[in-house]
C-alpha cells in the first residue's frame, strides 16, 4: 500500500493539479504533508508497536491510512487534499514500523532472511507495477483513483490480519513513548518546510517565512537537546558516536534527497512539458524497479566480498552519471535515447547502495540497537527527500521565473492578456492557456516560452542533485571497514 502510494501520486501530480487548479506550491504540499507526519511519526509508531501490540498498532495504521486515503480521493480543493495528505502521513506512521517488525517476530532465525527477502521482492514489484497501473487508472478514469486503489488492498490487508497474524509486542519496552521528542521533530521539520515552500510566493522577508523558519530551527535544536537527556529517546544521539553510523546516515541524508527530488520533478517534466500520458510516465520508470529488483540480491553479498567502501562510493557516482543525464535532455527527445540510459543508471546505483548500505547500518551498531538504528536511518531517508523538495522547489521556482519573465517581456501581448498569463504563471509547466484571448500561434509562442523555463529549471535542478550524490560518494569512501559495537558504552553510559 504504502510502496505503490508513494510511486504513483507521484505520477497523479500533473492531472490533479489540473483538475483542482493547483499552483506548484501547491503540489510541493502534497507530496511534503504526508512525508512530514511519516518522518515524525515513524520512530514513534515504532515504538508504540513494541510496547502495544504490533499487529494492533499496524491494523490501525492501515485503517486511519486508508480513510484518510478516501479523503484524499473525495478532496474538492488542494487545501482540502493537503490536509487529508497529513493525515495519510500520519497513518502511515503507525503502518510502515509494523512490516519488518512483524516479519522478525513471527519467524524464527532459519526463515526470518527468506521472509525479508520476499517482503523485498514485492516491494520492487509493486514499485515497478504501481505507477503503470495507477498511471492508467489516472489517465481513463480520474487521478481520484490513485488514491481509492487503497481500499481494495486494505480490505485484504485487515482480512489476512485478522486470520494470520498474531500479536507480539517487545516485553522489555514499558517506558513511556517520546512523545515531546515526536512533538519537536515535527515543528521542526514543519516549520522548515512551511517557511521554504512559502518563501517563493510571499517573498523571503515575509514574517511567516522568517517566524517559520526560526520556530523550524529552534525547535530542532530543543530536539537534540531533549533527545540527549531523555531517559527513553525517541532517537538514540549515542549511536553516533560510531564514526560509520553517522557517515552512512548522511550519505543517505544526501543521496536519497537527490532521488526524492527527481522522483518528484520527472513526472511532471515527463506529463506536462514532454506530453507524455500518465501511464508511459508512470512506464518510464520501471527499468529503475526492475534493475533494484533483479540485482538486489548480487548487491546484498558485496559488503562481505569487498567491504563497504567500495559500494557505497560506486553507488553513489553512478546514480549522479544517471541524474546528470536527466539535465541533459531535450524537449522532444525520444525516450530511450533521453530518459531510459538515465533511468537504467540511477536504478543501477542505487541498487549498488541500497542494500549495502543497510548492512554498513545495522552493523555499526551492536544488535541490541539494531531496531533503534534502521528506524533512525528510514526517518533519515524520508527527512531526506522532504528537505530537498522544499530547498529546490524554491530553486526551480526563482531560475522558472527569472528566464520566463524576460521570454514574455520580448512578445506583444497587451496588458489584459499578460495579466491572465502571470495568474496561471504559479502552476509553471502546468499552466492553462485555454482561456488566455490570443491566437493559436500566439499561444503556442507563450507555452514554449514556460515549457522553456521550466526546462531550464529542471536542468539546475537535476546538476543540484547529481552534486548531491557525488557528495554521498565522498562521505561512503570516507567510510572504514569497521565494526563500532556500542552496546558497552551505552550501557556504561
Amino acid at each position: 500500500m504504502t510502496f505503490i502510494d508513494g510511486t504513483v501520486v507521484n505520477v497523479a501530480l500533473p492531472a490533479l493539479q489540473a483538475g483542482l487548479h493547483a499552483t506548484i506550491t501547491d503540489v510541493q504540499w502534497v507530496v511534503e504533508a504526508y512525508t512530514l507526519f511519516l518522518s515524525a511519526l515513524i520512530l514513534v509508531g515504532g515504538a508504540m508497536g513494541d510496547q502495544f501490540g504490533r499487529k494492533r498498532v499496524f491494523l490501525f495504521g492501515v485503517v486511519s491510512f486508508t480513510a484518510a486515503s478516501i479523503f484524499c480521493g473525495a478532496a474538492p480543493s488542494p487545501r482540502v487534499l493537503i490536509i487529508a495528505r497529513a493525515l495519510q502521513g500520519v497513518g502511515a506512521g503507525f503502518l510502515v514500523p509494523g512490516s519488518l517488525a512483524i516479519i522478525s517476530a513471527t519467524f524464527n532465525d532459519a526463515e526470518r532472511g527468506r521472509a525479508i527477502g520476499t517482503w523485498s521482492g514485492f516491494s520492487a514489484i509493486t514499485t515497478a507495477l504501481g505507477p503503470v497501473i495507477g498511471g492508467w487508472l489516472i489517465e481513463h478514469v480520474s487521478w481520484r483513483a490513485a488514491f481509492f486503489l487503497n481500499v481494495p488492498l486494505a480490505v485484504v490487508v485487515v482480512g489476512l490480519s485478522l486470520r494470520f497474524m498474531d500479536e507480539s509486542h517487545d516485553p522489555s519496552r514499558s517506558a513511556r513513548i517520546d512523545w515531546l521528542g515526536a512533538v519537536l521533530g515535527a515543528v521542526g521539520l514543519g516549520g522548515l518546510v512551511f517557511g521554504l515552500l512559502e518563501w517563493t510566493p510571499l517573498g523571503p522577508g515575509h514574517p511567516l517565512v522568517i517566524g517559520s523558519l526560526g520556530l523550524g530551527v529552534v525547535s530542532l535544536v530543543l530536539l537534540v537537546v531533549v533527545e540527549h537527556r531523555a531517559s527513553n529517546p525517541m532517537m538514540s544521539l549515542h549511536l553516533f558516536c560510531s564514526r560509520t553510523f553517522a557517515l552512512t546516515n548522511i550519505l543517505t541524508l544526501l543521496l536519497y534527497g537527490a532521488l526524492g527530488i527527481v522522483l518528484f520533478l520527472l513526472p511532471l517534466d515527463l506529463i506536462q512539458v514532454q506530453h507524455y500520458s500518465a501511464t508511459e510516465a508512470g512506464a518510464a520508470l520501471v527499468p529503475f524497479a526492475v534493475i533494484m529488483f533483479a540485482l538486489s540480491r548480487w548487491a546484498g553479498g558485496l559488503v562481505a566480498r569487498v567491504g563497504p567502501r567500495v559500494p557505497l562510493t560506486v553507488g553513489p557516482a553512478i546514480a549522479a552519471v544517471g541524474i546528470v543525464l536527466f539535465a541533459r535532455g531535450a524537449i522532444g527527445d525520444s525516450y530511450w535515447s533521453g530518459i531510459f540510459p538515465a533511468v537504467c543508471l540511477l536504478g543501477f546505483g542505487m541498487t549498488i547502495t541500497v542494500a549495502p548500505l543497510t548492512t554498513t547500518v545495522m552493523g555499526a551498531v551492536d544488535t541490541v540497537h539494531a531496531g533503534v538504528a534502521s528506524g533512525i536511518n528510514n526517518t533519515v531517508a524520508r527527512v531526506a527527500g522532504l528537505l530537498t523538495i522544499a530547498v529546490f522547489g524554491v530553486v526551480l521556482v526563482r531560475k522558472f521565473d527569472t528566464e520566463l519573465k524576460p521570454r514574455l517581456d520580448h512578445l506583444t501581448l497587451s496588458a489584459v492578456v499578460r495579466a491572465q498569463i502571470d495568474k496561471e504563471v504559479p502552476k509553471m509547466a502546468g499552466a492553462d492557456l485555454k482561456s488566455v484571448p490570443v491566437d493559436n500561434r500566439e499561444r503556442a509562442v507563450v507555452q514554449k516560452s514556460i515549457d522553456d523555463a521550466f526546462v531550464s529549471g529542471f536542468r539546475l535542478v537535476m546538476f543540484g542533485a547529481a552534486i548531491m550524490a557525488l557528495a554521498a560518494a565522498a562521505f561512503g569512501a570516507a567510510i572504514r571497514r569497521d565494526k563500532t559495537i556500542l552496546g558497552r558504552r551505552l550501557d556504561a553510559r
